[in-house]
């Protein structure tokens, strides 16, 4: 294997090992390469990141080395992070945000019951953008948590309260998710077009 490719599966092998990172005796190992030639390629692949001015860069933490993005750029990570505009949301998680926004106070178990899958990544995805909290439990075996909306979820679709959410036309059916789903998608859209026109 020539010393560019050598580099290019190194770079790969970063990516993949996420948080975790790779030692050089790791590298040399899956590469099958002498362990001071790994290591020589790895320098170099860490010098050509700065070098190149990437949004990205190789650091060694704890022996192990991985890709990490730059400390320079962690305002535009939190926006992303923190951001509950539509694109961020996949649609397991906005059904979700449905669910709690027209029937809270709701149990993780009677969302799963709704949708017909587990929920509990997306229900994460939605506390971790605060649209979505804790509100107390549920007086049942276990007394499984309560979730509703947030202040930052009425901030988000530009609601004043509640009351404000767009009127299913048949609150009582079990069927009206896709429907709820649907006014939420925009609500939100019609929201992010009045902010696009008020910057």
């Amino acid at each position: 294997m020539d010393y560019k490719t050598l580099k290019s599966i190194i770079e790969g092998l970063l990516f993949l090992s996420g948080d975790e990172g790779l030692s050089v005796r790791q590298i040399a190992e899956i590469t099958e390469q002498r362990p001071d030639l790994a290591g020589r390629a790895l320098e170099e692949l860490k010098d050509d990141y700065v070098a190149q001015e990437r949004g990205l860069q190789v650091v060694q933490i704890a022996g192990n080395y991985r890709l990490a993005t730059l400390s320079d750029h962690a305002p535009y990570f939190e926006r992303l992070a923190y951001s509950p505009a539509r694109s961020s949301l996949s649609q397991a998680a906005l059904e979700t945000l449905a669910i709690v926004a027209y029937r809270q106070p709701i149990t993780r178990v009677e969302i799963e019951e709704i949708r017909g899958v587990k929920s509990e990544r997306a229900i994460h995805t939605l506390n971790n953008k605060d649209l979505i909290h804790e509100v107390g439990r549920a007086e049942a075996v276990g007394r499984p948590i309560l979730y509703g909306t947030t202040k930052s979820f009425l901030d988000s679709f530009g609601l004043a309260s509640l009351k404000e959410l767009p009127e299913p036309s048949s609150l009582d059916s079990a069927d009206n998710l896709e429907e709820e789903t649907q006014l939420l998608f925009n609500k939100l859209d019609s929201q992010m077009s009045f902010d696009d026109v008020g910057q």
